[in-house]
């Protein structure tokens, strides 16, 4: 458990050396949610992570709208935590809406 926890520790370090914070992008304009799952995903994480990560940018927690994680280290994050954040357990955060707020994730990172 504390190999696996150090790993994904260190995954998440290199991803957030890769690349910028992404700001505001005025240009990209809002984003359009292409189906109601989206849409769903949106309002987890409104709920539970954009208190800290407004919009995705920096805020108490850093930017996460540039993290080319993968889906399971994604998952692995919220559900042990890891540094400053919270882990958020099946109670706090359904298995469904936790794939639901990945995919928002996703598409946000690829809005702009």
């Amino acid at each position: 458990m504390r190999r696996a926890t150090l790993l994904a520790g260190g995954i998440a370090l290199i991803a957030a050396a890769c690349g910028s914070a992404r700001r505001s992008l005025p240009i990209a304009g809002p984003q359009k949610l292409a189906s109601a799952e989206l849409a769903r995903g949106r309002d987890v994480f409104q709920r539970h992570c954009d208190s800290c990560h407004p919009g995705g940018e920096a805020g108490v927690g850093p930017a996460i709208n540039d993290k080319p994680l993968p889906r399971f280290l994604i998952r692995f994050q919220v559900r042990h935590g890891l540094g400053a954040m919270p882990a958020f357990s099946a109670d706090e955060l359904r298995d469904d809406d936790l794939e639901r707020l990945i995919s928002y994730l996703q598409a946000l990172r690829a809005h702009g």
